[in-house]
């Protein structure tokens, strides 16, 4: 047919044939294709937005080792929330085989150089769909809820779970978007209890998982004895978010007032910043910079670069934070938080215990909070109740037993699996001959 494309023709309500032309590739989007993969050769593509220079062509005919797929269409800047299963990842490669795909060429050499797990770069929708179905995948896990995920969710020979990269009373926790996965690995009780509370129609208890948080088992790192004796405090705020509900950052509202009161009042302050600060909103990452100055001026301030985050936590005596996953697991240390609340209209959170045990800083109250922290250090109230919250929040804690639990949900999964698409596949087989189907 020399490459054309013979196409039925619709038919107008009296029966005339209507002639319409085929869609031939124009001369513009022609130009806007070769606009397209020029940019994304050159990286000149908007932050946040993958390149989509696959490898689609030499996977055609392959097969992916292993029976578990990590999904990460990203772009560098979300790094940080697969590096936080990087660990647990590592122990499930080197029990069923692990195979990391992403849609982006920059973020696939970044895994490649930190990781001992194969990273591929696929962007096709197509192409994924087929070698998922070829190599025999049986799981597809995400740590986001990025909407490029539907690409693999297509998906329906493999289970798909939702890892997410922490635990916390952000609104994004209760997000209706976990109802596109089969399952949900989650950390403790309180993640399902916060999602019977906020979410509807959806069964929490039969599709979330505890796990705990495995990456405390692997991610051990050698953590340096605290040096300094100075009462010191960590500022852990988040970053400015994604929509205006999630807008939980103390940085701009509490950050400057907050941080020279507990400077003034002769605390060692330690301010480590969200990695996403300022990728949305600029202004953030004005703040930010401007916190870095303040502190880089004051013998007690300190800013956090590369440091793990057990060494600050380590390192500190009281934890400041928004509402964030930090907070959740800052409790196993037994010392004392403040927790900021947000002096945004839109934003709204989905409180469990913990928002209720902590004091709470509002943004007309951050001039107290070294008197606030001082006081904490000193004297902390709080502890016991704080201390019975930890395994409602992380499970048990002993060392091992999250990443246990982690890769025997793993392993239970696949077997679910396995028998959940024999069953599929004999309903697909053609019905015998004479058997009246």
């Amino acid at each position: 047919m020399d490459g054309a494309v013979r196409r039925r023709r619709p038919r107008d309500p009296d029966g005339e044939g209507l002639t319409m032309p085929t869609r031939g590739i124009s001369l513009r989007r022609r130009a806007r294709s070769t606009g397209g993969k020029l940019l994304r050769r050159l990286h000149l593509l908007p932050g946040g937005m993958p390149d989509g220079i696959g490898e689609d062509e030499a996977l055609q005919h392959a097969t992916l080792d292993g029976e578990v797929l990590v999904y990460f269409p990203d772009t560098t800047d979300s790094l940080y929330q697969l590096r936080s299963w990087y660990g647990p990842l590592h122990e499930l490669h080197r029990a069923q085989g692990v195979t990391i795909v992403c849609m982006d060429s920059r973020t696939a050499a970044v895994l490649r150089d930190e990781v001992e797990m194969p990273v591929v770069v696929i962007a096709l929708e197509a192409t994924l769909d087929a070698i998922i179905l070829r190599s025999g995948i049986k799981l597809v896990l995400y740590v986001n809820y990025n909407a490029l995920n539907s690409a693999a969710l297509r998906s329906r020979s493999a289970i798909h779970v939702s890892l997410l990269h922490g635990d916390s009373d952000k609104v994004v926790s209760v997000s209706n978007q976990i109802k596109a996965y089969d399952y949900s690995f989650v950390a403790g009780q309180a993640a399902i209890d916060r999602l019977e509370r906020y979410t509807s129609l959806f069964d929490a208890p039969a599709r979330c998982i505890p796990v705990g948080r495995p990456s405390q088992d692997t991610d051990r790192t050698a953590i340096a004895p605290r040096s300094d004796p100075r009462r010191t405090v960590l500022y852990a705020p988040t970053w400015e978010g994604g929509e205006a509900s999630a807008a939980y950052s103390s940085l701009l509202s509490h950050g400057p007032t907050a941080v020279r009161s507990m400077l003034e009042a002769g605390l060692r302050v330690i301010y480590r910043p969200h990695p996403l600060t300022g990728v949305r909103v600029a202004g953030f990452g004005t703040g930010d910079q401007e916190l870095r100055e303040l502190l880089s001026h004051d013998p007690l301030g300190t800013v956090s670069e590369g440091r793990p985050l057990q060494q600050d936590f380590e390192d500190a005596d009281l934890l400041l934070c928004d509402v964030s996953a930090v907070a959740n697991d800052w409790l196993p240390t037994g010392r004392p938080l403040i927790i900021t609340r947000t002096g945004d209209p839109l934003s709204s959170h989905a409180a469990t215990a913990l928002l209720r045990t902590a004091p709470r800083l509002d943004v007309h109250s951050a001039g107290t909070a070294g008197a606030l922290a001082a006081l904490l250090i000193e004297k902390d109230p709080g502890r016991d109740e704080r201390l019975e919250l930890v395994e409602y929040y992380l499970g048990d804690i002993t060392p091992g037993s999250s990443l246990e639990r982690f890769l025997e949900a793993c392993r239970r999964l696949s077997s679910r699996r396995d028998e959940m698409w024999e069953r599929i596949s004999r309903q697909d087989l053609p019905a015998a001959p004479g058997s009246g189907a």
